[in-house]
C-alpha cells in the first residue's frame, strides 16, 4: 500500500499503532506498520531502558514516540508548571471520598514499598517541560522518527526541534477547530479521533469527524482514529480521505500486550455498548471500559473528577491498589478495575499476536477493496 503516509514514515502499510508497550510498539513495526510508544508516565532512564530494547528488535526499521502538552483547566496555568504543587491543591472532600470509596469496596493498603512506585501517576511525569526535553534527548539519540502529541498542540520549540533532528511531528484531534490549531502549529500529521475511540476523546463519531478535518487542513495528511480495528474500518477510513489510520484498542487484547490480565479479561468479554467517556481516570474526557469505578464517580451525590493533572495525583495510589487486588474473583477490586478502551471493544473477542492483527486487517481491507469495485456505478 502507498499512500503519502507510508512514504513520510518509510514503511509498509499506513497503520500507526500507539501503544504503553513495548513489545506491542516493536511488532508492529517488524510487521509493516509503525509502532508508537506512549511514554508520558516515563522518566528518561526509563525510556532509555525501552528504546535501547525496541531498537534491539525492529533493527533500524521506524518508530514513534507519544506525550503530552496539554493546558490544565481551571487552574489558569500549563500543566507544566501546575504538576509541581499539585498535590497542595487537591480538596480534603475529594481524598475523604477516595477513602471511603476504596473501604466500601474493600481494597487493601498498598505495602510501603509498593506506594514509593505508584507515587507519581501515568499522565503527570512528561507534563513538565524539566522532565520532557531530556526525553527528546534520549529519543533522538535513538533516531525516533515521529514525536505524536496524544493532547493539545505541541509547543513551537518541541516542532522546530523535532525537525531539526530529522522527525515528523503528529497531532491528535477531536474536533476540526483542533485540527485547525495543529496546522498553525506546523505539525506534518494530523490524527482525526471519532468519539468511538480509547482514551481522550471529543464528542464528534469518526465518520463525521474525518472528512470534516481532511477538508479543512488540505494539504496536510491526515489518520483516522476511532472504532478502526480491522480492515472494513480501514477501507472506510481510507474512503473519507483519510491516508492511514491509528489504531490503540485493539492491541489491548494481543499476546504482546502488557494489559492486566483482570482489565484484559473484561475486554474480552465486553461489547460495543460497555465504554463510557468519563473523567475519572485523569480529569479530562476519556473512553474507558464502565465499572464500579465509573459508575461511583456518576453519581451526583459524589465529588466531580478534578481536571488535569489533580484527577492524576488523587487516584494515583488508589488504582495501584485496585490493580494489585484486582486479581481475586468476585473482590471489590475486581469490580472497580478497568482502563481506556475504545467501542470497538465489543469485537475484541479473541487473544492474537500483533502480526495475526495487522494480516487479518490487510487481508480483510483488500477484500473491502474489491467489493467496492464490483459496485460499478451505471
Amino acid at each position: 500500500m502507498r499512500t503519502r503516509v507510508t512514504e513520510m514514515l518509510g514503511i509498509e502499510f499506513p497503520i500507526l499503532a500507539f501503544s504503553h508497550c513495548r513489545d506491542v510498539v516493536a511488532a508492529v513495526t517488524n510487521s509493516g506498520g509503525f509502532g508508537v510508544l506512549g511514554a508520558v508516565a516515563m522518566s528518561a532512564d526509563q525510556l532509555e531502558t525501552e528504546l535501547q530494547w525496541i531498537d534491539e528488535q525492529v533493527k533500524g526499521k521506524p518508530y514513534g514516540l507519544d506525550l503530552l502538552f496539554p493546558t490544565v483547566s481551571g487552574l489558569g496555568q500549563s500543566a507544566v508548571e501546575a504538576t509541581t504543587q499539585v498535590a497542595e491543591l487537591i480538596p480534603d472532600a475529594h481524598r475523604q471520598f477516595l477513602d471511603g470509596l476504596l473501604k466500601r469496596y474493600g481494597v487493601p493498603e498498598l505495602p510501603e514499598e509498593v506506594q514509593r512506585e505508584v507515587s507519581t501517576p501515568r499522565g503527570s511525569l512528561a507534563l513538565a517541560r524539566r522532565t520532557y526535553e531530556p526525553m527528546f534527548e534520549v529519543a533522538y539519540a535513538h533516531g525516533i522518527k515521529l514525536i505524536a502529541s496524544g493532547l493539545g498542540s505541541p509547543p513551537p520549540d518541541v516542532v522546530e526541534d523535532a525537525h531539526k533532528n530529522g522527525a515528523l511531528v503528529l497531532a491528535l484531534a477531536g474536533a476540526k477547530v483542533h485540527a485547525e490549531r495543529h496546522v498553525n502549529a506546523s505539525v506534518d500529521l494530523i490524527v482525526a479521533q471519532g468519539t468511538e475511540a480509547g482514551g481522550h476523546t471529543g464528542e464528534v463519531a469518526t465518520m463525521v469527524l474525518v472528512p470534516e478535518v481532511v477538508d479543512a487542513v488540505k494539504p496536510t495528511p491526515v489518520l483516522a482514529a476511532g472504532g478502526i480495528a480491522n480492515g472494513r474500518q480501514m477501507a472506510a477510513a481510507m474512503a473519507l480521505g483519510a491516508e492511514g489510520v491509528w489504531c490503540g484498542s485493539v492491541w489491548l487484547t494481543t499476546e504482546e500486550a502488557e494489559t492486566h490480565p483482570v482489565v484484559k479479561e473484561k475486554f474480552l468479554a465486553a461489547t460495543s455498548r460497555d465504554t463510557v467517556r468519563s473523567r475519572s481516570l485523569t480529569g479530562k474526557p476519556a473512553r474507558m471500559l464502565r465499572s464500579a469505578w465509573t459508575e461511583e464517580w456518576e453519581k451526583p451525590d459524589n465529588p466531580d473528577p478534578l481536571p488535569l493533572p489533580l484527577q492524576s495525583v488523587l487516584i494515583a495510589e488508589a488504582r495501584g491498589r485496585i490493580a494489585r487486588a484486582s486479581h481475586e474473583k468476585g473482590s471489590g477490586a475486581e469490580q472497580l478495575d478497568n482502563y481506556f478502551v475504545g467501542q470497538v471493544v465489543g469485537q475484541l473477542n479473541q487473544v492474537k499476536t500483533v502480526r495475526q492483527v495487522v494480516q487479518e486487517m490487510l487481508s480483510e481491507y483488500v477484500d473491502a477493496i474489491e467489493r467496492l469495485d464490483e459496485l460499478s456505478v451505471g
